[in-house]
């Protein structure tokens, strides 16, 4: 490039370039210095792209003992910045400079690059390679931004950038690299999808206060992203559209604290097969207007629930199928409007709160080791029957054994009992009638006394009957002792004999009551048998 071609702006830039140095082409007015009134201001502020990559190129050597760089502020880039598949050694750095096109480093490999408080039609940096910091704090880009494959040493700060592309990607960024943290906070906010599957961070990421609006699609589409620090989506987080995080792994923690996601009659937050070697915060004001899954997610610490709002009428609120967490908090802010599904889960300690229990529930196949608080049998069988699959076993035998293992006993056989009682809801008439006798005999063997107290009772009318209208003696040539007691215990036992039975008969409307209590003997033998082979399986 010739110098003497070169427009005054122009020739300051590149005599500064050698050195280093900064040159400043703004007025010092804020609003006329404003990148959105660039096409206001005059020639003495364009800069022609051509130039600068000229200067990044190598057209000047640098300064013996100096950093070469170009650093400029205040103008407007007119042309195309193109340096794809370009090699530059030295760092740029713009500064509330105003693109005529979108810059293209596709491909290139670039030292530091800082466009701070500039506008741009675009970027296109796909492959990209970048020694240090990619720097682009208060920036407004319009028409995507694109950073898929690229490979960034240092950390990516999107601090205040506002993108859009309605309808488009606001930010591609599939398998970015970044080797340090990557900042989408500060009033971070895009108009279209941001995209992020299969992206390696090495530090953290935040989108602390950052907006996201893409309603018709994924407002983040994050998945088998890889941090090896923290996630953060909270502070004040909305996004207006899917949030979807599935097969991500976070090395640290991942917060919604306080975060707004929007998706009606979709999924608002998709984390399925999710690893989080630490904790899960869904807390403390997070709303969801669409489903919440985190099926088959893997938590190594807590994933809290507590003081969250989350809506889903007409399907799955919250999907916790196949989680494995250490602790669960499900203690939300109010009634979880649409179902809640544990099935499957794996959690060590579940804690929730009886007054915010969803309406319908699903539990099957639910492993836990504590309740918390553990309540009494009664409300926690009120907890059970909320499934909307109606009985299946396993969730009392979960309940029954977690009694049991606090010592709670009495609890214990209580769930069990109501796990006969709700299964005999879905047999058959004759199965019915058998449980029932069951039931009112033994309880199912879950209640021993109740079968002491039947056959007390039996003896006790057995005795008085025969007291007063004693049987006849079969033997009329021998003359036996006649026991009522006794005679009633005899007739009730349906193995053995006490030597009464076989001496004595009555007639009439007394052998009905002689054969009632038969009857009732066997019948009560049978059942006593059952419940107690039951118990002794239990045990």
């Amino acid at each position: 490039m010739n110098i003497e071609d070169l427009t005054p702006s122009e020739r300051r830039l590149w005599e500064a370039f050698p050195s280093g140095e900064s040159v400043d082409l703004s007025t010092g007015d804020p609003a006329h210095d404003d990148p959105g009134s660039a096409t206001h201001w005059g020639h003495d502020r364009m800069v022609r792209a051509e130039v600068l990559v000229a200067l990044l190129v190598g057209a000047v050597e640098p300064e013996p003992g100096r950093v070469a760089a170009v650093r400029l502020s205040g103008a407007r880039i007119t042309g195309s910045l193109n340096l794809g598949h370009a090699e530059v050694r030295v760092p740029l750095a713009l500064t509330g400079c105003s693109f005529d096109a979108a810059p293209h480093l596709y491909w290139a490999s670039m030292n530091s690059v800082h466009l701070m408080g500039c506008r741009l039609p675009g970027l296109v940096a796909s492959g990209t390679r970048v020694d240090g910091h990619l720097w682009l704090e208060g920036s407004r880009i319009s028409g995507g931004l694109w950073l898929d494959g690229a490979n960034i040493t240092g950390i990516l700060n999107m601090s205040g950038v506002q993108l859009s592309n309605p309808g488009g990607d606001a930010l591609l960024a599939d398998r970015l690299t970044v080797e340090a943290n990557v900042y989408c906070d500060q009033g971070f906010a895009a108009n279209g999808e941001v995209r992020l599957p299969g992206a390696r961070v090495g530090g953290q990421l935040i989108f602390r206060k950052a907006r996201l609006h893409n309603p018709s699609g994924a407002a983040l589409y994050a998945s088998r992203l890889d941090v090896a620090a923290n996630v953060f989506c909270d502070g004040g987080f909305v996004a207006e559209g899917e949030v979807r995080l599935r097969g991500a792994r976070v090395g640290g923690y991942l917060s919604f604290v306080g975060a707004h996601l929007s998706a009606p009659e979709r999924t608002a937050l998709n984390a399925d097969d999710l690893t989080v070697e630490t904790d899960v915060y869904c807390s403390d004001g997070f709303t969801a207007h669409g489903s919440v899954s985190f099926s088959g997610a893997h938590v190594t610490g807590q994933l809290s629930l507590r003081g969250a709002h989350l809506r889903h009428e007409q399907g799955t609120a919250l999907s916790l199928q196949r989680v494995q967490a250490e602790e669960l908090l499900l203690r939300p802010a109010d009634k979880i409007a649409g179902i809640t599904d544990l099935s499957y889960a794996r959690i060590n300690l579940l804690r929730d709160e009886a007054a915010t229990w969803p309406d319908r529930l699903q539990l099957d196949g639910l492993q836990y080791e504590t309740l918390d608080p553990p309540l009494s049998a009664r409300e926690r069988l009120a907890w059970l029957r909320r499934d909307t699959d109606g009985y299946a076993p396993q969730p009392y035998e979960r309940l029954a054994q977690t009694y049991r293992s606090l010592g709670l006993d009495a609890d214990g056989r209580s769930v069990l009992l109501a796990k006969a009682r709700d299964r005999r809801r879905t047999q058959g008439i004759p199965l019915k009638v058998v449980g029932f006798l069951q039931d009112v005999l033994v309880g199912y063997g879950y209640r021993p006394f109740r079968a002491a107290s039947w056959l007390i009772g039996l003896l006790a009318f057995g005795t008085i009957v025969f007291s007063i209208h004693r049987p006849d003696v079969l033997d009329t040539g021998h003359k036996p002792h006649f026991n009522a007691f006794f005679y009633t215990l005899d007739l009730l036992l349906p193995i053995g004999s006490l030597g009464q039975e076989v001496e004595f008969a009555p007639s009439g409307i007394y052998q009905w009551v002689a054969n009632l209590i038969v009857a009732a003997g066997l019948v009560l033998g049978l059942t006593v048998a059952a419940g107690a082979t039951r118990a002794l399986s239990r045990e």
